[in-house]
């Protein structure tokens, strides 16, 4: 797989999904013009966030909501714009070979898992698609599929937020936002969550309408860590009975519990004991166990992080040994951990001072030697600066969502002879693969994590190997 990404001349983008890259070009059309609902649609395809494509007779694209590929549905539009208008299914007539029953008696009206309607190799292989699919965009080739990786299809889920309302007429609830309002479906079964987390919803429901202040209730957190279950109560105003109220439905029900309190500057406190919470991840010979708090960004399907970091040790480890190996956007240490543990000599850099304290802490409680920088990198002089002082052999990178195309540029500039790119965004992943095979790399390895199922969210890892002069590479010296 030594040449399995490679730059090809850029061209425009055709076919069913590239229509949906297209989207925010598009403008509002006036009401005047809004054409008729259209009658019977055949879905051509999925768009990369799971609709069905289709076109009108004139020749007009639609993104229908719930219709699968090959299928023929009357379709409700409810947006007309210029180029394209969005609908949902209002029957379907002739169904796909790859339609099922979703499991979740909420799908439909909640916003979250809006494809358990496609059976889950479908979903997978959709999956696989869309990464190929946007880094051709960047004219970028693939010559094999992406590698997959996925774990249960439910249950899987060990953390979730859940929206708290009290409605004008006194009525409170709980639950997920529906898809693209606001409104709160009122949530008492979710077929994704871990069984602890789900055991909590009925209760939670049963909670809220003893409060004698609710609508001072923002939303709750649930956490299952490997130390037990946490709540986390985002209380605008106190209220001292009802704080008592949340302590004793904390032992009730074996839970940690905790609260954010106020508007602008909210204080966490603990209103149980202090935990000790940890979770454990994959390492050489054995589990690592690491610290976690509330608020600290934690993978929330813990089965597929335990495959990705294995994959990553899988993929780096002919690269290891004494390497030098810097771990940007580095966490509590979920990636660079585990490296540490298999022998490279690892840095790590994080934006949050609160993150880079914690990290260094799960690598003594480990008995792992790490070094630990604070710096922002989504600033280029910040990330230039740090590059130029580790000076790496290997770079492991986990951003945020909007990527790290600071990183990216600065990888040229700065090489290192391999990059493991792990991406919640298969958009600006193949955005920052763009930058670094123009500046000398190539993808040696690509993967696709099914981290949230039933979702059209996804996780991607994507390995890079630089190919110009070694005097490029970090620490050797430069021409001239």
């Amino acid at each position: 797989m030594t040449m399995l990404g490679k730059r090809r001349p850029k061209r425009a983008a055709s076919g069913v999904s590239g229509l949906q890259g297209r989207q925010r070009d598009d403008r509002q059309s006036p009401a005047a013009v809004r054409e008729p609902a259209p009658d019977l649609l055949t879905i051509q395809g999925l768009a990369h966030d799971g609709r069905g494509v289709a076109r009108t007779a004139q020749g007009k694209t639609v993104f229908v909501e719930g219709a699968l590929p090959g299928e023929r549905v009357k379709g409700a539009v409810h947006r007309t714009r210029k180029r394209f208008d969005e609908a949902h299914v209002r029957e379907v007539e002739l169904p796909s070979a790859e339609r099922v029953a979703p499991p979740c008696p909420h799908f439909g009206r909640c916003g979250g898992c809006d494809l358990q309607h496609l059976a889950l190799a479908a979903q997978r292989r959709h999956k696989q698609t869309v990464l190929t699919e946007l880094l051709g965009r960047q004219g970028i080739v693939l010559d094999e599929a992406p590698e997959l990786m996925a774990g249960a299809g439910e249950g899987y889920r060990r953390r979730a937020r859940l929206g708290v309302k009290v409605d004008a007429d006194g009525r409170i609830h709980l639950g997920f936002r529906a898809r693209h309002t606001h409104r709160l479906v009122d949530i008492e079964r979710c077929t994704v969550l871990v069984p602890a987390l789900e055991a909590l919803l009925a209760p939670l429901h049963r909670q809220l309408a003893e409060l004698e202040a609710p609508r001072q209730v923002g939303h709750l957190e649930l956490l299952e860590s490997d130390r037990g279950v946490v709540l986390l109560v985002r209380q605008l105003r106190d209220h001292a009975a009802d704080t008592r109220r949340w302590q004793a439905f904390a032992s009730a029900q074996g839970v940690h519990l905790a609260r954010w309190l106020g508007r602008e500057a909210p204080r966490f406190d603990w209103l149980t004991p202090r935990p000790t919470l940890t979770c454990r991840v994959p390492g050489p010979a054995g589990e690592l166990s690491l610290g976690v708090e509330p608020g600290d960004f934690l993978q929330a399907n813990d089965e597929v992080n335990r495959r990705m970091v294995g994959t990553a040790l899988d993929w780096l480890a002919p690269h290891l040994g004494e390497a030098r190996l810097l771990d940007l956007f580095a966490g509590i240490g979920n990636f660079s951990l585990p490296l540490a543990a298999a022998g490279a000599r690892v840095a790590t850099a994080e934006g949050s001072p609160a993150m880079v304290e914690r990290l260094a802490g799960n690598a003594r409680a480990n008995g792992l030697t790490v070094e630990t920088h604070q710096a922002d990198l989504s600033a280029p002089a910040a990330v230039h600066a740090l590059l130029a002082s580790v000076r790496p052999e290997v770079v492991v990178l986990d951003p945020p969502r909007e990527g790290a195309e600071a990183v990216s540029q600065a990888l040229v500039a700065h090489p290192a002879a391999h990059v493991l790119y792990v991406s919640c965004d298969p958009a600006t992943l193949a955005r920052d693969a763009a930058h670094l095979l123009q500046g000398g790399y190539r993808i040696v390895r690509a993967a696709v994590a099914d981290m949230f199922v039933h979702t059209s969210h996804m996780e991607s890892m994507l390995m890079f190997e630089f190919t110009g002069s070694t005097r490029d590479l970090q620490g050797a010296p430069s021409d001239g």
